[in-house]
């Protein structure tokens, strides 16, 4: 969460007196990620999370903000945006001429090398989303989706070589003809979050206590933001391998809560290829037409092209990773 626009300590603490919430302790820039400006900060309320949109028009952020809202209701766990002490209904707000939320921060830290157990707590908390969401009366379509695949595969190609530009349109020509499959349009869908990697969620100890950053959420198929997850949650990250034990308690805790349909049984290698493709556009894109940012770190393309290959050569079905046991998936370290 690089920062792009700087806030100075007086600021901020006008801004969270503007809300109501609080005197202002410490304000702490956060250096990972690379969408927007983000700040940690403490009042004597409590500890927030301050967040200056840079690409997101206001126009646009009622749907994240609001996504959130009802979630964090349903007592899923989720940051909650804080509203304006003096308009309570208004959760978006301004600062530094840019749009601007609060949210609660969460405790815990990110568990960055999950075993099946952190698997199966996220794999459970996905399908209640996904359940949880449905009657969200918002609607903003994915817009990191086929439509901007399709536009940004031609503006990064020429930093590619050969062999990778030769796996980038033999790929996105794949998931276009998938996209216009009869089975693909049949796929059950509503908001997703569609980037909830395992630095977007928190635990303390073995307790999930909740799941953040949805500013690329949008309404897509769910199988979509299932494979997104399997392809970050369930592989060796130096490899970009497929890990069988994480997958299947993954996918069996999803399941216990949200059981697939055939046509998502049928389609899910295809959809873990474009999870996988989604991401290795946008870190090619971060990676080659950066832009400037105090503290930012683009993430190497390089890795999701590795996940890629990796689900070209070696699909995974719903039934493989359905038939382990839970007990040995669980036993897995």
């Amino acid at each position: 969460m690089a920062v792009y626009t700087e806030v100075s300590f007086d600021e901020a603490a006008s801004f969270f007196q503007q809300l109501g919430l609080g005197q202002l302790h410490s304000l702490e820039g956060c250096a990972g990620g690379i969408e927007n400006t983000n700040y940690f900060a403490s009042t004597d309320q409590g500890d927030w999370v301050l967040t200056l949109f840079e690409r997101l028009r206001y126009e646009q952020l009622p749907f994240y903000l609001q996504l959130m809202k009802h979630l964090a209701q349903r007592g899923v766990p989720v940051p909650d945006p804080q509203p304006d002490a003096g308009q309570p209904a208004q959760i978006l707000h301004r600062l530094k001429g840019k749009p601007a939320a609060v949210v609660n921060r969460l405790r815990g830290k990110s568990q960055l090398a999950p075993n099946a157990q952190h698997c199966r707590a996220m794999g459970e908390l996905l399908a209640r989303m996904h359940l949880e969401a449905r009657d969200f009366d918002g609607s903003q379509p994915n817009l990191r989706g086929l439509a901007w695949w399709n536009d940004t595969v031609p503006v990064v190609l020429p930093h590619l070589d050969a062999p990778q530009a030769e796996l980038l349109r033999a790929e996105l020509a794949f998931q276009n003809h998938t996209a216009a499959m009869p089975a693909c349009a049949a796929l059950p869908r509503g908001p997703v979050h569609a980037d909830l990697f395992r630095d977007n969620a928190m635990f303390d100890g073995d307790e999930l206590t909740g799941v953040f950053d949805f500013y690329f959420a949008g309404v897509d198929s769910w199988l979509f933001d299932l494979a997104v997850c399997l392809n970050d949650w369930c592989i060796d990250l130096a490899t970009g391998r497929h890990d069988a034990a994480r997958a299947s308690a993954f996918m069996a805790a999803y399941s216990a809560v949200r059981p697939l349909t055939t046509a998502e049984r049928t389609l899910l290698p295809a959809m873990l290829r474009a999870g996988a493709l989604r991401f290795w556009i946008s870190r090619l894109w971060d990676w080659h037409l950066p832009r400037e940012a105090s503290m930012l770190k683009p993430h190497d393309p390089t890795h999701f092209e590795r996940v890629l290959r990796d689900r070209v050569a070696h699909p995974v079905s719903v039934a493989s990773l359905l038939a382990m046991p839970a007990e040995a998936a669980m036993a897995q370290p």
